[in-house]
């Protein structure tokens, strides 16, 4: 019982987890955003968007399903902070580095997956 837990529920759990963290760090109106040191922002995408690939990967969800659909949350989210009353704006820098973290994620999890094998 305990490996299907970590073949099946766990990695769905996390992936659900992981999701609902990115909702509140994308979607958090701007007077909720702590300030910190310029590029913090980025960086903070950067991780997010790695940590729902991997956590994506992890729940048994397949390469190209994965990256469009987190391509297509980012764009989203993008366009819903720069045209809602969030208070926040819209960042071509921001979505890259969403994309970046798609690939930095997919990358960690094909190098993870291949020591274990």
């Amino acid at each position: 019982m305990p490996a299907d837990l970590l073949r099946g529920v766990v990695p769905r759990a996390a992936f659900a987890v992981v999701g609902v963290v990115s909702l509140f760090v994308l979607f958090v109106p701007a007077a909720g955003v702590p300030t910190a040191p310029p590029g913090t922002d980025k960086v903070v995408h950067l991780l997010l968007f790695a940590a729902l690939a991997v956590t994506g990967r992890w729940a048994g969800v397949t390469r190209v399903p994965l990256v469009v659909g987190l391509v297509a949350y980012a764009a989203v989210s993008e366009v819903v902070q720069g045209t809602t009353a969030l208070g926040r704006s819209a960042s071509l820098a921001d979505g890259l580095a969403d994309v970046a973290g798609i690939l930095l994620g997919l990358l960690i999890w094909s190098v993870g997956t291949r020591r274990t094998r």
